[in-house]
């Protein structure tokens, strides 16, 4: 809902609602003053029909009935006067009241509006102290032993009310919104009493093996192990930045002027930045790109969609603390992250469109599979909150298997962008979709809310096969990890609420497909920056000079000189502008004479169909990788 559009309207029908019996008395008021002319008009013929009468010689009885006729006749009018004159006073004093009718009712909206901000305070900060009582090392253990009452607890009830298996794991799902309970199963147990099981999604649990899935190697990996017997070991690589400034500063001067605008066209300083780019904020999304290399070896469709899944839920746990705004790029501008002898991939950015803005990437994996994307990013600022809306679809490739994969990103919302402390939220559904299996996977993204008693930032999904048939039950959080769940049976449940029929899934215990790194120490003064986005505004040699490494705005603000940060952004930003009136010209001066003009040419990607989309999509030509090679930028225009 958007609060800041709600007020009004409120208060225009609150305005209308006093000023339409404000407009009734007054047209009965003039109504009455109609008539009064009218009385006054046929008072006064009658008055001079008297008159007229009294000159006749008439007999003096009747004189004086005609007189006391007269005298009526004035009281009659001069009582119309009178009752006009007090319409009148009340009209006043009722437009008089409904002044004071407004104030009172703006007071008690201001005060409805303050009581809501102040409950949602008290809920955020009750929510972070749980879970920082959840986080203490000295509860954990106490945690433990509560979770697992609690799941005992559960089992019981279940028992009572099922003839299944007491231990078994049940998910709620409902059609629209997935939502699950779960509870620890035995596998051994399962394995005994797979052949007995039956429905619409029959599994087999012997397929869950805890010693050969891929599953259980998933979460033994991290960012500073190497994965890889043909892979070199790790260059050492910084992991601190120069910690961020202190410096205060008034957004709302900043930000009134600026309501209902596209954020990419509002000129900010970089008070509110953060020191990286959106190329290299895009690249961020490989840091587990592990997830994609066990993917690889996953024999089943279905099985690899999990880690698809993951890896796209991934991508958002870095935004949880990164309340600032990264750099828009320049056009032309790149990024490149060439990882190919370490990690075993290398990525290419580039800034190929600037109104609007639209950022082209594309990762190539020695390990069997290749990632590209297209990303616009639309952005609203609606006076409470900042909407975020990325643009574009993701496609992913194995090599091997030719599974192409294809999603969307959901909105994401920073809050609280006047007043309070600034926090994210993601919101939306996810459909992931295998093209050539047709396997899918439906992850719904709920947003925060004081009144739910959800786990906040929770993610939850199915992944079912081209007929429809569910395998395997996504669960987990945005921010800190996804579980994966075997579907062994499922069934039809109650009918809820609204009418429609829950399917039940029965399921073996979760493995835990994705974990997040834990954050560098002093991240909070690193602008809460994660071990790989330490690295990557790192100086390196032989990039490109378009590369937002050499960007000197923002190599100014890492360094902790916002003000000379500040001075060069507007002369780059000025320098772009130019360009394009530059552009735009030539142009004007190409319509002029016939002629077509082609307007900016990407460098390294050029726009084609995709074949799988149908959209007309940035995609990676060729070129690059050779060109630093050989050390040859002749065609990278000069942006900095």
């Amino acid at each position: 809902a958007d609060d800041s559009g709600d007020e009004e309207p409120a208060s225009q029908s609150d305005k209308s609602e006093l000023h339409g019996p404000l407009k009734t008395l007054s047209s009965k008021l003039e109504d009455l003053s109609t008539c009064n002319e009218l009385i006054a008009k046929h008072g006064a013929a009658l008055q001079r029909s008297l008159s007229e009468l009294e000159s006749l010689r008439l007999p003096a009885d009747s004189g004086e009935k005609i007189k006391a006729v007269n005298e009526r006749a004035t009281l009659f009018r001069i009582t119309s006067n009178a009752m006009i004159n007090a319409c009148r006073d009340f009209l006043d004093l009722a437009e008089s009241h409904s002044r004071k009718w407004q104030r009172l009712l703006q007071h008690e909206r201001e005060q409805r509006i303050r009581l809501e901000e102040t409950i949602e305070q008290l809920a955020k900060q009750h929510n972070s102290l749980e879970r920082a009582c959840r986080g203490a090392p000295g509860l954990a253990s106490g945690t433990a032993s509560i979770s697992s009452t609690a799941k005992g607890s559960v089992q019981s009830a279940k028992g009572e009310a099922s003839d299944e298996d007491e231990e078994t794991e049940y998910f709620d799902a409902m059609e629209d919104a997935p939502a699950f309970i779960t509870v620890t199963a035995d596998p051994k147990h399962h394995r005994r009493s797979g052949s007995n099981l039956s429905g619409a999604s029959e599994g087999h649990p012997e397929d869950w093996n805890l010693e050969d899935s891929v599953f259980e190697s998933s979460n033994q990996s991290s960012y500073n192990e190497s994965t890889g017997k043909d892979l070199l070991p790790r260059k050492r690589r910084r992991s601190r930045i120069p910690d961020k400034p202190n410096y205060s500063l008034n957004l709302w001067s900043i930000m009134k002027n600026c309501i209902g605008k596209e954020l990419s066209k509002i000129p900010m300083p970089v008070n509110f930045n953060e020191p990286l780019s959106m190329l290299q904020r895009l690249t961020e999304d490989l840091e587990y790109h592990e997830l994609l290399d066990k993917a690889v070896k996953c024999e089943s469709s279905t099985e690899q969609m999990c880690f698809v899944a993951a890896f796209s839920v991934s991508s958002y746990s870095t935004t949880v603390h990164r309340t600032a705004k990264p750099f828009n790029p320049l056009l032309g501008e790149t990024y490149e992250l060439d990882r190919l002898e370490e990690l075993g991939f290398r990525s290419l950015c580039e800034q190929v469109s600037h109104h609007p803005p639209a950022a082209a990437h594309h990762v190539y994996s020695r390990r069997g599979w290749t990632l590209w994307q297209e990303i616009t990013i639309a952005s609203k600022f609606r006076g409470k909150y900042l909407s975020i809306m990325p643009l574009g679809a993701i496609h992913l490739e194995f090599h091997s298997s030719g599974n192409h994969y294809v999603w969307r990103k959901v909105t994401s919302t920073v809050h609280n962008i006047i007043v309070g402390k600034l926090w994210i939220d993601q919101s939306g559904e996810i459909e992931i979709v295998n093209h050539k299996s047709k396997d899918k996977c439906q992850l719904k993204f709920t947003p925060y809310s004081y009144f739910s008693r959800d786990v906040p930032r929770k993610v939850t999904g199915v992944v079912s096969d081209a007929d429809g048939k569910a395998h395997y039950v996504m669960s987990g959080t945005w921010d800190e990890k996804m579980e994966c769940s075997k579907i062994v049976h499922s069934s039809h449940g109650s009918t809820s609420t609204e009418g429609k029929q829950k399917t039940v899934y029965q399921t073996l215990s979760p493995k835990v497909l994705w974990r997040k790194y834990p954050l560098p120490e002093n991240a909070e003064n690193m602008y809460f920056f994660s071990e790989l986005a330490l690295t990557l505004n790192e100086p390196e040699e032989r990039v490109a000079p378009t590369d937002s490494r050499l960007r000197p705005d923002q190599r100014l603000m890492e360094s902790g000189r916002w003000d000379e940060a500040n001075v060069e952004k507007q002369r780059l930003e000025e320098k772009q502008r130019a360009v394009r009136r530059r552009r735009e010209a030539e142009a004007v001066e190409a319509l002029e004479e016939g002629k077509e003009y082609e307007g900016y040419i990407p460098l390294w990607f050029e726009r084609k169909v995709d074949a799988v989309t149908g959209e007309l999509i940035c995609v990676y030509k060729g070129g690059y990788w050779e060109a630093k090679d050989k050390q040859d930028w002749s065609v990278c225009p000069d942006i900095f």
